[in-house]
């Protein structure tokens, strides 16, 4: 039976590299070993999975922070963002670079969606570096590299997600996200400072007329504010909500996606089309989420009553292999799995089966938790599958190669695979 189990994994996840769609793969098949290999009659424990799932109340969280998000995007928020930012750090060189960082940041603090920020800074920050002289790897690294700083930075989806399969409070995972996610963003800023200064042609500084020209206006202060403030009182109350433990994280999304519309109401991007828009994206994004979460619950019933996790602990009692070892393990099947499939299939099929041994351990899994989305943030950058370069090569203009997208991209996965390393081996750097 235990066999079974583990040609069951191995099964799914060679479906999923065929293309087969996830949630129905996840559950069909497990239904399928469920019906073949065990009583039929457990499967009446399956309803009572569903039901607590739907009326999960953490989980709610997951379409109001998509709500937020896309609202954001639509509003044209974070290409004002972008704008004013690259202003402002124009006399230094790879300034333009150093605020697409600094804004993906922000992006990722107030909407936690890749897919909305690489596309978003790709189309119109992109053209402006090539414009400027940036090289296009740097270029193409920088935007695909910050676009993913959503899966650390809470309000992550990741977070929520894991929160919720790993069984520990998403407030606790927020709050010890913000160290390690801040600490990226500078690592991403001193590799573009000391790549800039090695290397001049890659990154010049922006022309000095459009800094002229936009320091000339009347009401250069208003856009600055308009730009940055707002944005900054809408993370301010999400994420401060949570960390001074006013509000959960269900309850700070709700505020989240209700700031989003008045800030898009006070800046006239509020109308019937886009709150239709956004409706209709938030409701294929959180659905496909919800089918693919059933899809696993059925999967992770099944393998736990073929005695999968049982085997499992057993055979690495029998490994004699640290907790550490393991670790390592389970961090490079998640990087090597990242180049084929996509974070939440990561999250539904491995996470379920190595949680049982991380408690054998008694290893934290607040620890482990955030090592695990700062590993399925790199399986966004890794070719050739990332979907952020997905993402990317789809805006970005006809001469820039998807080869030149590929280089570009490699600094940064090598700097988030030596990050999580120093954070397994050095975990009292975040705290732990």
């Amino acid at each position: 039976m235990e066999i079974l189990a583990i040609i069951l994994f191995l099964s799914i996840f060679l479906l999923l590299l065929y293309g087969f769609p996830v949630a129905f793969t996840l559950g069909g098949l497990s239904i399928l070993y469920a019906v073949c290999f065990l009583d039929i009659s457990s499967l009446s424990a399956l309803p009572p999975r569903f039901l607590g799932i739907m009326s999960n109340y953490v989980l709610l969280a997951v379409p109001l922070f998509v709500f937020m998000g896309i609202m954001l995007e639509k509003s044209g928020i974070a290409e004002q963002m972008l704008k004013t930012m690259a202003i402002l750090f124009g006399k230094v060189r790879g300034g333009l670079a150093i605020s697409v960082v600094i804004v993906g940041a922000l992006l990722a603090a107030s909407t936690g969606i890749v897919g909305a920020t690489v596309v978003t800074m790709g189309l119109i920050s992109l053209p402006t570096m090539l414009k400027q002289g940036y090289s296009p790897e740097l270029a193409t690294g920088t935007i695909s590299a910050s676009g993913t700083l959503g899966q650390i930075i809470p309000p992550s989806i990741v977070l929520i997600l894991l929160g919720s399969v790993m069984n520990v409070p998403v407030g606790d995972l927020f709050q010890a996200a913000i160290i390690p996610g801040i600490s990226l963003v500078g690592i991403y800023i001193l590799y573009i400072i000391l790549r800039s200064w090695l290397d001049k042609k890659s990154a010049p500084p922006v022309d000095i007329n459009q800094l002229k020209a936009f320091w000339a206006k009347e009401n250069v202060l208003w856009t600055i504010i308009k730009s940055f403030l707002f944005p900054f009182l809408l993370i301010f109350l999400v994420l401060g909500s949570i960390i001074m433990g006013i509000a959960t994280p269900t309850e700070a999304a709700g505020v989240g996606a209700l700031g989003a519309i008045i800030l898009s109401a006070l800046l006239g991007k509020l109308n019937f089309s886009t709150i239709k828009t956004v409706s209709i994206d938030t409701m294929k994004l959180t659905s496909m989420i919800f089918f693919i979460l059933l899809g696993a619950t059925c999967f992770s019933f099944v393998f736990r009553a073929l005695g999968g996790d049982e085997f499992l602990i057993q055979a690495i009692n029998n490994s004699n292999l640290e907790a550490t070892q393991f670790l390592l393990i389970v961090m490079l099947v998640m990087f090597i799995a990242g180049f084929f499939i996509d974070f939440i299939e990561i999250i539904f099929i491995l996470v379920p089966v190595v949680v049982p041994v991380f408690i054998q351990y008694d290893i934290n899994l607040i620890w482990v938790g955030i090592l695990i989305a700062l590993n399925l943030q790199t399986s966004f950058l890794t070719p050739p599958f990332g979907f952020a370069l997905f993402y990317l090569k789809g805006v970005a203009p006809p001469e820039v190669e998807t080869s030149a997208i590929y280089r570009g991209v490699i600094p940064f996965v090598i700097i988030q695979v030596l990050f999580v390393l120093s954070l397994i081996f050095f975990p009292q750097l975040i705290g732990f």
